[in-house]
């Protein structure tokens, strides 16, 4: 079996490489969350170029390339935000082929944003796991550079742990950090980071009840690389698991709470009307596990990682109406 290992080197080094092309993002305090001698800060991820964190990532591990590998070009498989992020990172680095495979079904407006900045669009299959499947095959054939999302890339990690450090540059006294799970990264990234820089900090991850995979393969014991997805607005938390950050999140995060479908609605819909923010329902779950949770995460500072904005208009009004 692989071992793995990642820690909190990679992330100083994503620090000193991202730097140059990334702005840090806002770490802004909530007007209506606290009180009870608690305060909340919104890390406003949903500010970046792409509007979501993993541009961090794909921005880290691309910057690593080397000029061969620059010139054979990149590939990924993705129809959101890891997909924009490879193609925007390659723009940026002046890599010329740079490949997105989306399932024939990817929204429209998924496929418009990856071509936007950049990247070449091709389909395959009629779910995320065919088009995983055909695309893995056409990355080998073809030889362009396979840019991993989220299963084991200490490179993708460590770019998504660049967070942890901003936040806590930016605000000393966060003695606690809520983070979305989906695939792993972000939250590994992060915990490992801020337990590095401030090791009494509370880590807190949320996922969503339609697909609680790192709850339920750390109660099972099973690396879930697949899991079953009920009905969802937060996409872009769901499926299965990296197998560096099953390996490595549980001796890192302090807890792990599953939200209710419904809590993260609201929750979107808060942000819009009360705090001015456009944040997508992954996001929004770490201000849900506030409204719902708030004992149970802690702390007195806060940071609450919002991890994108790219969410559909039709749904964000909806959501508005409804709540």
């Amino acid at each position: 079996m692989k071992q793995y290992t990642f820690g909190f080197d990679e992330v100083k080094r994503a620090h000193e490489r991202i730097g140059q092309y990334l702005k840090y993002t806002p770490l802004e305090p909530s007007f209506y969350l606290g009180g009870n001698g608690r305060n909340y800060f919104f890390k406003l991820e949903s500010f970046q170029p792409v509007k979501s964190f993993k541009v961090r990532g794909a921005l880290n591990k691309m910057l690593t390339l080397t000029e061969e590998e620059k010139q054979r070009g990149v590939c990924t498989i993705s129809s959101g935000n890891h997909g924009s992020s490879v193609s925007y990172a390659a723009s940026l680095l002046g890599i010329e082929r740079a490949e997105v495979i989306v399932p024939e079904t990817a929204p429209k407006s998924k496929v418009e944003r990856i071509e936007y900045f950049g990247g070449s669009v091709l389909q395959m299959g009629d779910n995320y796991d065919e088009a995983h499947a055909q695309g893995m095959k056409y990355i080998e054939e073809s030889g362009l550079v396979y840019i991993d999302a989220y299963y084991d890339d200490p490179k993708i990690y460590g770019g998504q742990g660049t967070i942890a450090i901003e936040i806590l540059e930016q605000n000393p006294d966060i003695d606690a950090i809520v983070v979305p799970v989906g695939g792993g990264g972000l939250s590994t990234g992060i915990a490992v980071a801020a337990k590095a820089v401030k090791p009494q900090i509370r880590i807190v991850g949320v996922q969503t009840e339609a697909c609680p995979a790192m709850i339920k393969s750390y109660e099972d014991g099973v690396c879930y690389e697949e899991y079953p997805i009920g009905d969802t607005i937060c996409d872009a938390v769901v499926g299965g698991i990296g197998a560096l950050s099953y390996a490595i999140l549980k001796d890192y995060c302090d807890d792990l709470i599953e939200i209710r479908e419904e809590s993260a609605a609201r929750a979107v819909s808060f942000m819009a009307k009360q705090e001015k923010y456009i944040v997508e329902p992954s996001s929004a779950l770490t201000v849900a596990a506030v409204m719902d949770h708030a004992e149970r995460i802690g702390g007195t500072n806060i940071a609450l990682v919002l991890s994108g904005g790219n969410i559909d208009g039709d749904l964000l009004t909806e959501l508005m109406v409804r709540y």
